[in-house]
């Protein structure tokens, strides 16, 4: 397909926001439109996409898409939030395996996302979004791959996007220097005040799954202990019987010991405390909740990703409350010991000079996949000196439950260690 066809293009963010989002929008809108191809930004997400019918549910301009024009281009790439907004309306959600694709009750939002883009004149579409909405993206692909010979064809093109940096096919993704940035100046001031005060903040940190923010986090802002998912290993994970919802099977699945979490964290203040240091601070990566007992989860709700609302638990400030009482246990004192949150205020900050040059990039990348190289199904990646490379979702997608893998921090690894040794020693392994 060459450029002259491409008359008509979509761009959509999903998913939470990130720093320099609209880098990527602003760059892949600009050069399309100097290419003389029309740009829709679709608002919200998938939202109206999956609701829409030509009868009941029309599309409606600026309420459900807007046509975007020189002007809005003007400062974009260094603008906060996201210009086309955002939503986490997921059309791919019932489909599990191979086989839902060819089920028309599991791909009805799919037709109706399909049918408003076609409505659109759309002729391709840029997403722009996390692990979930690049499944979307292959689903919605894989079902136009099932469309009858001649029918027309949306080519789908991904961006990824994440501040928890946790993406497979690419290095580092858009946000995640400046959400680093941002939180670790937040646990620097922390850090000040449990100097002054004489206390231990418990800081949790954004990063559901890998984690890459929380040990950035704890390197830059100078943090005396950081966990992430990964160290659930050892004297921290417990296994524990879990139920399959959907299966009604139940498996072995290591968890997090909240009793030996609690002792670690009270080992490092006994550890400084021996050096004449009654302060400190300890970052945990919010997914941590995740990997909680099952008592503690039974109750918290679920988004239609099936995870865990994890801002309702509050790791930190569990962590903080169970180590308190740990460390009076110990030693026959109080300590305090403050949880908090930290996160959401990075999402939507000024972008990181970094995340600019590379939302960029990669919003040019969009771009230049669909015209210059005709692709479809695959998503835009960097390496190097921010050198362009396209990756094809089936190298990204599980066969076989069309689920994405985490990228995890490796155990042992140089940015695993160099975190590890940044803090203090507790002689573990």
């Amino acid at each position: 397909m060459s450029n002259a066809t491409v008359k008509r293009v979509g761009i959509l963010f999903s998913g939470g926001p990130a720093p320099a989002a609209n880098s990527v929008i602003g760059a892949c809108a600009s050069a399309f439109r100097r290419s003389g191809t029309d740009v829709l930004g679709i608002l919200h997400g998938y939202r109206a996409l999956q609701d829409y019918d030509k009868k009941t549910r029309p599309l409606v301009a600026e309420e459900d898409y807007h046509v975007i024009s020189d002007r809005d281009l003007r400062g974009l790439r260094n603008s906060r939030g996201v210009f086309v907004g955002t939503g986490r309306a997921n059309p791919g959600k019932a489909i599990r395996s191979p086989k839902d694709l060819d089920d028309p009750d599991r791909t009805a939002k799919l037709r109706q996302v399909y049918e408003a883009l076609c409505d659109l004149d759309v002729d391709a579409l840029v997403s722009i979004g996390g692990d979930d909405t690049l499944r979307t993206a292959n689903v919605l692909y894989e079902f136009q791959n099932r469309l009858p010979a001649g029918a027309r064809r949306v080519r789908v093109v991904h961006v990824p996007k994440t501040i928890d940096n946790d993406y497979r096919g690419i290095d580092f993704t858009f946000g995640f220097f400046t959400a680093v940035d941002v939180m670790s100046q937040e646990l620097l001031n922390l850090r000040a005040d449990a100097m002054a005060t004489g206390g231990y903040f418990i800081v949790e940190t954004m990063g559901r799954k890998a984690g890459w923010l929380a040990y950035g986090v704890a390197i830059a802002g100078e943090a005396h202990l950081v966990i992430g998912v990964e160290d659930v290993v050892d004297e921290l994970a417990v296994e524990e019987e879990i139920r399959d919802p959907d299966t009604g099977k139940t498996r072995k699945e290591p968890r997090l010991s909240m009793d030996r979490l609690a002792d670690r964290v009270v080992d490092l203040i006994l550890a400084r405390e021996k050096r004449g240091k009654k302060y400190g601070t300890v970052v945990l990566a919010e997914g941590l909740a995740e990997l909680l007992p099952e008592r503690y989860l039974h109750d918290v709700t679920r988004d239609d990703h099936g995870h865990v609302s994890l801002g309702r638990i509050d790791i930190g400030k569990l962590v903080a409350k169970v180590a308190a009482e740990r460390y009076e246990q110990r030693t026959g004192k109080p300590k305090k010991l403050t949880g908090v949150q930290l996160g959401y205020e990075s999402r939507c900050s000024a972008p990181h000079a970094f995340d600019v040059m590379l939302g960029s990039q990669l919003g040019l990348g969009a771009y230049r996949a669909l015209t210059e190289r005709a692709l479809d199904g695959h998503m835009v990646s960097v390496a190097g000196q921010l050198d362009l490379r396209y990756v094809p979702f089936a190298d990204l997608i599980e066969p076989t439950t069309l689920k994405t893998e985490v990228r995890f921090i490796d155990r042992g690894s140089d940015f695993h260690r160099l975190a590890r040794e940044l803090g203090t020693r507790l002689n573990r392994g």
